[in-house]
């Protein structure tokens, strides 16, 4: 432990990859969203017709907090450039003739088009454009209604047969923080994890000086692993700590379950994801191919944890793949701890998954152990 802690403090970048990756990290996330969403997306408003109900439109939208009109023009190529660019999200097209065919009843049409290149800023353009179409059509048909005579109450139940009165669970606030930065920060913890396990076992062999490493532990294979890894382990645990602390202390993020399982969960996530690193360093015969697959292997579990679309609309093998990432099983921990404050029980299944996964340094222990006394392993 004294050696690897003398390393760890002679090369600059075990402290920036790790706490100084995590602090980046937690700093744009939380920036990010500050309000729960993202806000202010940039998009353009094509005002063809040029009346007062037009300008009126583009006024009521400019005032959303979600989208923000950068661009008003009068032609549709200049809007579609500007699109092309990466200047805008969206594109909202007010046609010519739009307010007299709205008088005469002739059901005008209006146009939005959205870039899902930018999954969030198409995404956000696109439900506002759609919310402000309906509630112009809902206050059109109001107007209309209210110069027939009718009440408030009967005009209501007119635009509006059936009122959906939603309650959502452990968020009440919509917080789109609440659901992504609770996962994607120990995400990048576990890829932390993974990619400075792999490079410390790897530099040893790449610099032959695992049998070194190996003397300083009475030549004792396990006695070497668990010495090398618990500061890392320490350390990996404190920024988990500490962002436990910022998300659910200072942040105010909702934890209706117990604190203590959902650490608990954590430092099995950690483990798991250094398992993994000592499985794939064992496995592959370079540090740079090692290096590779982990990172590899680390960025398709944000993809398959399931905390950005659901794993049981994925395709079948799919959904198999996706139980081989750990950070799968962290968050479902973290689903049943934080926002159901289900049974313990239920964390039993992911907790013992994640306990799987350290079978895996085991079973690669043996091939490890030669690699590290015949150094056999390519130095390119």
């Amino acid at each position: 432990m004294r050696r690897e802690v003398h390393q760890m403090f002679a090369r600059p970048l075990y402290m920036f990859a790790s706490v100084g990756v995590m602090l980046l990290s937690t700093f744009f996330f939380l920036t990010l969203m500050r309000r729960g969403s993202a806000e202010k997306m940039p998009i353009a408003f094509v005002d063809l017709d040029q009346t007062s109900i037009s300008r009126r439109l583009c006024h009521e939208m400019q005032a959303t907090p979600s989208v923000d009109i950068c661009l008003i023009t009068s032609s549709y190529p200049e809007a579609r450039e500007a699109m092309q660019q990466g200047h805008v999200y969206g594109i909202f097209v007010i046609p010519d003739g739009f307010y007299d065919d709205l008088v005469a009843f002739k059901r005008p049409k209006m146009d939005f088009y959205v870039t899902n290149a930018y999954t969030v800023g198409g995404n956000t353009a696109y439900k506002q454009m759609l919310t402000m179409v309906n509630l112009t059509s809902g206050a059109f048909q109001r107007e209309v209604l209210r110069k027939k005579g009718l009440p408030d109450d009967v005009i209501m139940h007119r635009i509006q047969p059936l009122t959906i009165e939603g309650h959502m669970i452990a968020n009440p606030w919509g917080n789109y923080s609440v659901y992504l930065v609770s996962t994607i920060l120990p995400g990048i913890l576990g890829l932390i994890c993974i990619m400075l396990t792999i490079f410390a076992i790897g530099y040893e062999l790449k610099m032959r000086t695992s049998r070194e490493w190996l003397r300083t532990a009475g030549g004792n294979y396990t006695v070497a692993m668990i010495g090398k890894l618990i500061p890392y382990t320490i350390i990996y645990l404190v920024l988990g700590i500490g962002c436990h602390l910022i998300l659910y202390r200072f942040a105010g993020f909702p934890v209706y379950g117990s604190h203590a399982r959902l650490l608990f969960g954590l430092l099995l996530f950690i483990m798991a994801m250094e398992a993994m690193g000592i499985f794939l360093i064992g496995c592959l015969p370079t540090l740079r191919d090692a290096i590779s697959i982990g990172a590899l292997y680390s960025m398709l579990g944000f993809s398959l944890s399931g905390f950005t679309y659901p794993v049981m609309n994925m395709l079948p093998p799919v959904q198999a793949l996706s139980y081989l990432e750990p950070l799968r099983h962290y968050y479902l921990i973290y689903v049943n701890e934080a926002l159901m404050c289900a049974p313990t029980i239920n964390s039993l299944a992911p907790a013992l998954s994640l306990c799987a996964f350290m079978l895996l340094s085991l079973a690669i222990a043996p091939r490890l152990h030669k690699a590290l006394i015949y150094q056999n392993y390519p130095l390119k």
